[in-house]
């Protein structure tokens, strides 16, 4: 069983790549930069294959590198990532554990302030808790995959027009297809301090993104979900603005989402 890193990065250099985020399994990496270009590599018997595209956004990346996949497993990831020993066989174990699995969600260690979830038992997910995820947590069989048809939105995610989401969304869909996904507690890297390429604080332009967001992932619950998640993260997220403000702000963007604009 074959475990293929699908990597999304910015103005990289392949060499630079393998050795930060410690690279031990095949991998297809998408560096967004103003070239285009192909280099690969043969490092520790497992081929990198580097594309460079004057394209920009993290969902346009990770499709061009889904396209080039040929692993049995792929897992999704970022430059900011750097990997544990083994995490390539750690990876491949759980699904050789779960074979109903088409998905499963690992642990990658992250700054307090910037976790959303901790996985401590093996189970199933569904479309109710599926939007704590990142994409870097992400293991999915490519045949389940392809045959799903799923990509990632170019709406939502660095450089689109909302700030993030794409992962949340693309769970969602997977699921809706019939696809199994699951969790496991293995820690498989960390993620290394960076600046967000998004990210720009508690505001307008966060609540009113994440309301558009929760239109397409909830619907007509959309409004119930939107203050659950206030009243639950309102010590992190309404610090400055208040609850009632953040929720005036994410209905906006939900009707933004029902109509389309």
């Amino acid at each position: 069983m074959k475990v293929q890193v699908l990597a999304s990065v910015m103005d990289e250099t392949m060499e630079s790549i393998v050795e930060r985020m410690r690279l031990d399994s095949d991998a297809v990496v998408i560096n967004q930069c103003d070239c285009l270009h192909f280099q690969e590599m043969e490092h520790k018997g497992h081929m990198i294959r580097f594309f460079s595209f004057p394209d920009r956004g993290v969902g346009r990346s990770r499709n061009e590198a889904i396209m080039r996949a040929d692993g049995d497993i792929c897992l999704f990831s970022d430059e900011d990532i750097v990997y544990e020993p083994g995490y390539a066989e750690a990876v491949a174990a759980e699904f050789e554990r779960n074979p109903r699995a088409d998905l499963i969600l690992f642990n990658i260690t992250v700054d307090e302030s910037r976790r959303t979830y901790h996985i401590q038992e093996r189970k199933r997910v569904h479309w109710y808790n599926c939007g704590r995820y990142g994409a870097v947590s992400f293991a999915v069989r490519r045949h389940s995959l392809l045959r799903s048809g799923v990509t990632f939105s170019l709406l939502f995610g660095g450089g689109a027009k909302y700030s993030n989401g794409e992962d949340s969304l693309f769970l969602k869909e997977f699921m809706s297809k019939g696809n199994r996904v699951y969790t496991a507690p293995v820690t498989i890297g960390r993620e290394t301090p960076r600046q967000s390429t998004w990210f720009t604080g508690y505001g307008e332009k966060f609540f009113k993104d994440r309301g558009v967001l929760y239109h397409y992932l909830y619907g007509r619950l959309a409004w119930a979900m939107g203050l659950r998640f206030l009243l639950a993260h309102r010590k992190i997220f309404c610090g400055e603005v208040g609850v009632g403000q953040a929720y005036a702000w994410m209905k906006q963007g939900i009707r933004e989402g029902r109509n389309g604009t």
